[in-house]
């Protein structure tokens, strides 16, 4: 290789990251990139995002397989200004996309989509291949590619009991996918191995282990800081939502547009913030100070394959119900999808839980710490309520607020409560906010 070599390094993903984790290389070594290309998705405490080059070249080196954990300022990967001797591994049959006769991760569609550069060194040429590769020469598991490990991990596969059929005994994706039914086997430790406090009886040869890392760990630091942190309290009451769903119904007959049950609980939170803004807040510890916010931005529970996340809606108190519904629809897409930027998942100031869709009736959330307070909501069922003096069979809800108790008391949070059960009990009153 000749010609300069320049190493990109993690950039700062900002709001305050630090570090990353590889979860799929989009090129490999003697691939030609050019400026702002993605070369790596990384997944970060609270999004999976691409990484862009700002260099052109042909790429010389990785750093990390698929879960290595970067720190920002760690290098990524180096780029040569020129192009290195290479040859070209063609799909040997020539099969059309969806084949599996390729290596993974480079894709099928296309001929040129079909190729994949590898380095040849001329006499006197050193050439930087990624740890991947050194392993494949190795002879014990021959996989250049990280998502065929990823997809080995899915399908709890042992990449060592299969038997490759690319080029050199190379594992590719339809070697996994033809073994899939091969269970992991568990390695027990070794005999004289130290156990940790309790792990003889939980690092069993059949226990899963899984790593606290990436939006896993970042949940569980910010919960357990929260507890420590806050001195949280719990109200709750019972609410008669009937009128609600009716009033549902109707605003989806007249628009002749869904409107989701979601978007009137937020509007209706959003009304109970006005009135009572105390709750929008957070506390300056170091200058002994409650700051009452401003703007709303309202986070909302969403449960992904990727666990609970929380997008923001900015500036909600400037919505009407249309644009609230429709935000939402839009953040929930993308959080299904793993599209969330990190900004998505920062800044908010308030929390609105609908665990009700998990089947539950009630909760005790625990505060999405630096904020002041969460308003959960439980499933709505038929059930014998008193109407008028007179029993009714009503569709009934649990609400449950937990409030940081340094910022309010409990005069504030009961009142703010019982002006979201009047609104759901009598949404009326609400039409002239949607």
């Amino acid at each position: 290789m000749t010609g300069l070599v320049k190493e990109f390094l993690l950039p700062d993903l900002g709001e305050g990251l630090t570090e990353a984790e590889i979860v799929r290389w989009l090129v490999g070594v003697g691939d030609s990139v050019t400026v702002d290309q993605p070369v790596v998705e990384v997944e970060t405490a609270k999004a999976v995002v691409e990484v862009p080059c700002p260099y052109a070249g042909v790429v010389t080196r990785l750093w990390g397989r698929e879960g290595t954990i970067l720190d920002v300022g760690q290098p990524l990967l180096a780029i040569g200004e020129e192009p290195a001797p290479s040859v070209e591994v063609s799909d040997p049959s020539g099969s059309a996309e969806g084949s599996g006769s390729v290596l993974v991760g480079y894709g099928t569609s296309t001929p040129a989509a079909r190729r994949r550069r590898v380095l040849v060194p001329t006499p006197g040429s050193t050439v930087t291949v990624p740890a991947a590769v050194e392993v494949a020469r190795a002879g014990s598991v021959r996989v250049i590619s990280p998502l065929v490990r990823r997809l080995a991990k899915e399908h709890c596969l042992d990449l060592g009991t299969v038997r490759g059929s690319g080029p050199g005994g190379l594992i590719l994706r339809k070697d996994v996918e033809q073994n899939n039914q091969v269970p992991y086997a568990h390695a027990a430790p070794a005999p004289n191995a130290p156990a940790l406090s309790g792990e003889s009886a939980a690092r069993t040869p059949e226990a899963v282990l899984i790593p606290l890392r990436g939006a896993r760990r970042t949940i569980a630091d910010k919960l357990a800081r929260s507890r420590q942190e806050i001195p949280d309290a719990t109200t709750w009451v019972d609410v008669d939502a009937t009128r609600l769903l009716d009033t549902k119904q109707q605003l989806t007959i007249r628009d002749d547009a869904k409107v989701s049950l979601l978007a009137l609980l937020a509007r209706i939170c959003l009304a109970g913030l006005a009135r009572h803004p105390e709750l929008n807040a957070t506390l300056d510890t170091s200058r002994q100070e409650i700051i009452q916010l401003p703007s709303v931005h309202l986070g909302f529970a969403a449960q992904t394959e990727r666990g609970l996340v929380v997008p923001v809606i900015r500036n909600a108190q400037r919505m009407k119900l249309p644009e609230l519904s429709a935000e939402i629809a839009r953040l929930t897409a993308r959080a299904r999808a793993g599209e969330l930027a990190p900004a998505d998942l920062s800044g908010g100031t308030f929390t609105l839980n609908n665990y009700g869709v998990f089947g539950v009736d009630g909760s005790t959330p625990i505060i999405n710490h630096p904020e002041a307070g969460m308003l959960g909501f439980g499933r709505i069922l038929p059930r014998p309520w008193v109407v008028d003096g007179e029993l009714a069979i009503r569709h009934l809800c649990q609400l449950s607020l937990t409030f940081d108790h340094r910022v309010c008391d409990g005069g504030a949070a009961g009142g703010f409560l019982r002006h979201v059960a009047d609104l759901i009990e009598q949404p009326a009153s609400l039409l002239r906010l949607l």
